[in-house]
């Protein structure tokens, strides 16, 4: 009789069981609800460092004239790098280039060689921009000959690119709660967060009014001017939605 009375409660047990874990898995199921945002930072600082490039290039007859020329213009660089205090390890002078330099005769419908053009890069990673000056008025005076434009930079770049990416994952947030509250729901937590990156300006240090004939190197210095660097960055960000 006992046996009778108890299998009616483990049924009702069982089925509540399976009731129950069938509302758990519907639960699990329901797909979360999310807004979808974008955020955007930008950090500005003022460069303290610049890449530098100078070019030599000699045309002469003969490749053993070029070529002494070109040396020659580059032990006089590399002497005011010296000068300037540069330290060596901030300095390449390896890039050179050899090349045959023809014209074409149409009497005999044939190449004839004029002679060879060597070529040589120097690059300079400088790290006091107020010797930028200098360095560039003087290097021509030695024989420079190819000069270009230096790409200024920031010694804290990696720092300046993640306070660009803080912004800009603050700036999502603020878009996504603006929604939120619009929507009459609250923000949840992040459920994806995605980067394109974050990127400076290219900054190249244009001449200013130079005075040819300033006889001091504190006027060659003052002609060259830079104004601040900017680093942004971008997210896509992805926050659930809690609430009615």
């Amino acid at each position: 009789m006992s046996q009778l009375v108890r299998t009616p409660w483990i049924a009702v047990l069982l089925v509540t069981s399976m009731l129950a874990s069938a509302g758990v898995a519907t639960a699990a199921e329901a797909p979360l609800r999310l807004v979808s945002v974008t955020g955007s930072g930008e950090v500005k600082a003022q460069p303290d460092m610049a890449y530098v490039t100078l070019g030599v290039e000699a045309r002469r007859p003969t490749l053993a004239a070029a070529r002494a020329e070109v040396n020659a213009t580059v032990e006089r660089l590399l002497a005011l790098t010296r000068e300037l205090k540069i330290e060596p390890k901030f300095v390449d002078s390896t890039r050179l280039q050899v090349q045959p330099d023809y014209r074409w005769d149409e009497k005999s419908s044939s190449q004839v060689l004029l002679g060879y053009v060597v070529s040589r890069q120097v690059d300079v990673e400088l790290h006091d921009l107020d010797r930028l000056g200098t360095l560039l008025e003087k290097s021509v005076s030695a024989g420079v000959n190819q000069v270009g434009g230096a790409r200024l930079d920031s010694s804290r770049r990696k720092e300046l690119e993640r306070a660009a990416l803080t912004q800009a994952v603050d700036d999502a947030r603020l878009n996504a709660d603006a929604l939120a509250r619009a929507a009459g729901t609250k923000l949840g937590p992040v459920q994806s967060l995605s980067t394109t990156g974050t990127m400076p300006v290219p900054m190249y240090l244009e001449r200013a009014k130079l005075v040819a004939a300033a006889p001091m190197a504190d006027a060659v210095e003052q002609s060259y001017q830079s104004s601040e660097m900017k680093f942004t960055a971008s997210v896509s960000a992805q926050f659930e939605l809690l609430g009615p």
